[in-house]
């Protein structure tokens, strides 16, 4: 019986442990200001118009990482996004691309 109880405890440290890498993670890749609407399901922005924001949990890194540089470039118009992607350092986008291509448009809203 001890040995189960020791089991079920290493389980439950082990599941903290993970829940507080993916934290860290989240804030090593300064994600922060992305889940207030790439997190949000259903998100409509209303700036400069309204448009459904897309959840990228789990899209290519290269993807998000070339999306975040045009913006930063101003190839791509978004004026949130600009501001935010200029705003990032080139670690930073290459962080946070890599934070989403490993999340799912489940795991990335927490």
């Amino acid at each position: 019986m001890k040995k189960f109880f020791a089991l079920l405890m290493f389980a439950s440290i082990a599941n903290v442990a993970a829940a507080a890498d993916v934290v860290a993670n989240a804030k090593a890749a300064k994600v922060e200001m992305c889940i207030g609407c790439h997190g949000i399901p259903g998100y409509k922005a209303t700036f400069p118009e309204v448009y459904s924001v897309p959840m990228i949990g789990g899209q290519s890194a290269k993807y998000i990482e070339n999306a975040l540089n045009a913006y930063k470039k101003g190839e791509r118009k978004h004026p949130s996004m600009r501001g935010i992607a200029a705003s990032m350092s080139d670690q930073e986008i290459a962080d946070a691309a890599a934070y989403y291509s490993q999340q799912t448009a489940q795991t990335a809203k927490k």
